[in-house]
């Protein structure tokens, strides 16, 4: 390899998803898809390589999806790591291990890591104040705060990043910050953390980063230059929180792990873990060897708004623990928009990989396809069903399958599949095609040593598109008849460009080049330092198309399954919430008795629109009610309603009648009322507590 050369083993990393959500198609056109190209590539040149992903754990993230579902973070973690975990292994991404940062060993390490530097006198201890949400007795990490974005006014920006514009940022920095916990402004109260002190490593960043000028891309170097040009400041790796990795110290107690102190750790950790699981040195992939020249190669795949971690805290983690490799490439990508707007995973605007690999089964290759062609490299791009459908249709059904199709078709028409000549291996004749195959080589593993995998997927399809010139040109349909020797070696050289397409395709759509290797009859996988050829009397397997083309009726479909996702969740953000009232204490609440009845009967209050006249049976007795509910339901429609009704309250006449309790309606924000009641049968008069 070119520019890789020098290194005996390379250890590759992909992201760690945070296991609060699924997956959806940013995150694989992100960290994933690219690295499992590279990946897959390297593997292809018998290289000894390590591919290493796991998920995210801990943080306030988790804490926050765990309180909006009402469980607990270890329920929360254990449902999307599953699904997380489920996901990449049916879309294919080749790890080898996809760990967790809940594990022991993770633990273990990371609390290492932490005494390693506190040993050192790494750490800047200090009293800070930070803020501190007084409904909720507590500090508030990060994420628990949001506000306005100093740099982009995005009014919604985290304590930590803003994820509009990308700015880094420490709670302080926002303007008029809000707890997420009680919706409060929060307070500022003294609390003690141990601080990086990225600023003491800035000499030694600005050295090693300017040496990666022309080897990153310009999107990642730029970044880095950026935040060195503003000055690094000293971060807190520790926060008041009461979940994830206990801080190692007796006197911070109570204090957990900054999640990205203990996040990028989590690669380390996972290669410990399968390096024990396969009998392999995990120091050969992190450690730099005594006696050597760094031999091992570290590469990080993520996304634009991990770059900073990446590039910055991890590396002078690293640097200040000793005797760790750093990485020699963060080939980060920008973001993937979805259909005229940004995804968003908080407005459900998103293809989540799971529904799409129940909606699309078989069809892994087709997005492989779709998202390599749209990368995001060096700036934003965007994924629309409609794209998705050319692409399929006009590229991977009309080139590629077609190319594929035509000449397997023919070689069982003419020769019943038999791959026979007078000599005893058969190669390929024609000297341009043998040039031009091989231009197409170097092309593709130029593009993806320099991490630009759209230009090395489109080497590998001009690779069909010149067989497909070839076929054309040649018309061995016609020359059969004419000059059969002629079509026999056209249809041969065919077969090879197949070959040498179908082991091009393997870095990126793994599942077609095997399918194209089963139908050549050449083992399942082929790697790049390896010949292709046919011996005499070789048989080929039956023809079977490689892609189908969808449909109209299928983009329309999910067209509109964007749009009313989208439209509902837009729906809630804008219903307004009526504030909370005054609190009350137990005794008040307690005095209430409320139970649950069965509308006996019920009839329109004369003279008015509004009021119902209803009979209850409240298990206690039966009782009249008068209910403000006429304009949303018919009196014979309610007959045998379950309700939940108070049944202590002062009566009251209203219109003449002495109504007795009253009904539990709730009220969305058009008005409109619903009977709150048991979505179970229960007798009446059960008590509601």
């Amino acid at each position: 390899m070119s520019q890789l050369t020098q290194f005996k083993r390379f250890t590759i990393t992909s992201a760690l998803p945070y296991a609060n959500g699924p997956l959806h198609i940013g995150h694989l056109a992100g960290a994933y898809l690219p690295a499992d190209i590279f990946v897959r590539y390297l593997r292809l040149k018998k290289r000894d390589v390590v591919y290493i992903c796991g998920s995210d754990e801990h943080g306030a993230a988790i804490t926050i999806k765990a309180k909006k579902e009402g469980t607990t973070p270890q329920a929360i973690i254990d449902k999307y790591h599953n699904q997380i975990k489920s996901s990449f292994e049916e879309f294919g991404i080749a790890f080898d291990i996809y760990h967790r940062t809940s594990s022991p060993i993770h633990h273990d390490l990371s609390q290492e890591f932490f005494l390693n530097l506190y040993e050192k006198d790494e750490f800047v201890e200090k009293m800070s104040e930070q803020y501190y949400d007084e409904d909720f007795n507590q500090f508030l990490a990060d994420r628990y705060i949001i506000g306005t974005c100093p740099n982009c006014h995005n009014e919604n920006a985290y304590g930590d990043q803003c994820e509009r514009c990308g700015t880094s940022l420490n709670p302080t920095d926002l303007i008029n910050p809000i707890s997420t916990l009680s919706g409060k402004s929060p307070v500022l109260r003294p609390t003690k953390h141990w601080y990086l002190p990225l600023d003491k490593y800035q000499p030694w960043l600005e050295q090693w980063i300017d040496k990666k000028e022309g080897s990153w891309k310009v999107n990642v170097f730029g970044q880095c230059k950026s935040w060195l040009k503003s000055g690094l400041q000293p971060r807190s790796m520790t926060r008041d929180l009461d979940w994830g990795i206990d801080v190692p110290l007796e006197e911070a107690k109570g204090k957990k792990l900054y999640v990205w102190m203990d996040a990028p750790i989590g690669y380390i950790s996972a290669t410990k873990q399968w390096a024990i699981d396969n009998g392999k040195d995990w120091k050969l992939y992190w450690k730099k060897q005594a006696n050597e020249a760094d031999d091992s190669c570290l590469i990080h795949f993520i996304g634009k708004d991990n770059i900073v971690f990446h590039c910055i805290i991890f590396p002078s983690i690293l640097h200040a623990h000793g005797g760790y490799i750093l990485p020699q490439n963060v080939p980060a990508n920008e973001f993937l928009n979805l259909e005229g707007d940004k995804l968003s995973t908080s407005r459900n605007h998103a293809v989540w990989l799971h529904e799409y690999l129940e909606e699309f089964p078989g069809k892994q290759d087709e997005l492989r396809y779709v998202l390599t062609s749209i990368l995001p490299e060096t700036s934003d791009s965007e994924f629309t069903w409609k794209d998705y459908q050319a692409r399929v249709n006009n590229e991977l059904v009309a080139i590629l399958g077609n190319f594929v199709n035509r000449v397997m078709i023919l070689m069982h028409k003419f020769y019943d599949g038999k791959v026979e000549s007078d000599t005893v291996k058969i190669r390929l004749t024609d000297g341009y095609l043998n040039d031009e195959i091989g231009i197409f080589y170097d092309s593709l593993e130029s593009s993806l040593e320099t991490y630009r995998f759209r230009q090395g997927l489109q080497s590998v399809m001009d690779i069909a598109r010149l067989g497909n010139k070839y076929l054309t040109d040649k018309e061995p349909w016609k020359s059969i008849k004419t000059d059969p020797a002629d079509a026999k070696d056209a249809l041969h050289n065919c077969l090879f460009i197949i070959g040498h397409l179908a082991a091009c395709l393997q870095p990126f759509l793994p599942a077609t080049a095997k399918k194209i290797f089963g139908m050549l009859n050449l083992p399942a996988q082929i790697d790049f330092e390896s010949e292709i050829a046919f011996a005499n009397g070789h048989q080929l397997n039956p023809s079977a198309l490689l892609f189908e083309k969808v449909e109209d009726e299928v983009i329309a479909l999910q067209i509109e399954k964007l749009h009313n996702k989208k439209q509902a969740t837009e729906a809630v953000e804008e219903t307004p919430i009526t504030p909370a009232k005054e609190n009350i204490n137990y005794e008040t609440f307690a005095t209430m008795d409320i139970r649950t009845g069965t509308i006996l009967t019920a009839e329109k209050v004369a003279k008015t629109k509004k009021l119902l006249k209803l009979t209850i049976d409240t298990g206690i007795d039966e009782r009249t009610v008068v209910s403000g509910i006429a304009e949303f339901y018919e009196p014979d429609a309610i007959i045998g309603q379950k309700v939940s009704i108070l049944v202590n309250l002062e009566p009251r006449e209203i219109k003449g009648i002495i109504s007795q309790g009253m009904i539990l309606m709730a009220e969305d924000n058009e008005g409109k009322l619903s009977f709150v009641s048991p979505v179970d049968d229960l007798h009446n008069g059960s008590v509601v507590r």
